[in-house]
């Protein structure tokens, strides 16, 4: 049982530590350096097509992009 109290008293140790590290960093949670993009895959699937809901994010993001692109004529 000391054992199990001891291991459990560590990791709270460590956790509070990288709490703290955390809050005075003042730095957002980030993801990994580059994620599949650095093992060379495009997408998260394999599909040839991609499906409705891939499109219609791919479809707003284009949207969104031209609208601030900045060529507009008014």
């Amino acid at each position: 049982m000391i054992y199990f109290i001891a291991t459990f008293i560590v990791f709270l140790i460590v956790i509070v530590a990288m709490a703290i590290g955390y809050i005075f960093n003042k730095k957002t949670v980030a993801g990994s350096c580059g994620g599949l993009a650095s093992v060379g895959i495009a997408k998260e699937c394999d599909c040839p097509e991609p499906c409705a809901n891939r499109k219609k994010k791919n479809e707003a993001a284009r949207r969104a992009e031209k609208l601030h692109s900045g060529k507009r004529l008014l």
